[in-house]
């Protein structure tokens, strides 16, 4: 789990907040963000990073573009700690 402080924290329904918890992502969560097929990729990603954050896909909205980016940076990190190639597979090429 990443603990991300952030640097513009941001109120929502009243309360102050100033982190987010991000779990290591599985695979029931891709498939969430797989069935939005009419969706653009930016809100796939939203979506994506508030079930693993646990919030509401407005919070993630509502995050400074600098905050965001660390969200993106906590995300891929799980991906480097595990040693894993950020080259597509050989299963997802045609």
């Amino acid at each position: 789990m990443h603990n991300i402080k952030l640097n513009y924290p941001i109120e929502s329904n009243g309360e102050n907040i100033s982190e987010l918890n991000m779990r290591r992502s599985k695979v029931k969560d891709r498939l969430v963000v797989a069935k939005m097929k009419n969706s653009p990729d930016e809100e796939k990603e939203i979506r994506l990073f508030a079930n693993l954050c646990e919030v509401q896909p407005a919070i993630i909205e509502e995050l400074d573009e600098s905050d965001y980016a660390t969200l993106q940076k906590a995300y891929m990190d799980f991906f480097k700690s595990e040693g894993i190639s950020q080259e597509p597979s050989l299963s997802s090429q045609k």
